[in-house]
């Protein structure tokens, strides 16, 4: 399997709300980060569908390398900011 881009080396902080569904890029591409965008396509990558548990804010992984995606597990550290878009 193709590793995905590294979109960012720090988590993205979002508001979540309850019971809704949303769609969280796993290939790095999207230009809607943390959330698909479609820049998947003719890739194999596809997003990940979630429901928010509970409203409130989540750090939501954009290195795409957590071991919980959507959510951040801390993985972002490895990654310089020069490995930012590669």
């Amino acid at each position: 399997m193709t590793k995905p881009i590294v979109a960012d080396n720090k988590p993205k902080k979002m508001s979540l709300s309850k019971g809704q569904d949303y769609f969280f890029c796993t290939c790095g591409k999207s230009s809607k980060q943390p959330f698909c965008d479609g820049s998947h396509k003719g890739s194999e990558f596809l997003p990940k569908a979630f429901t928010a548990a509970e409203s409130g804010e989540a750090f939501l992984c954009a290195c795409k390398h957590s071991a919980n995606t959507p959510f951040c597990d801390g993985t972002h550290k490895q990654f310089s900011s020069d490995e930012i878009g590669k």
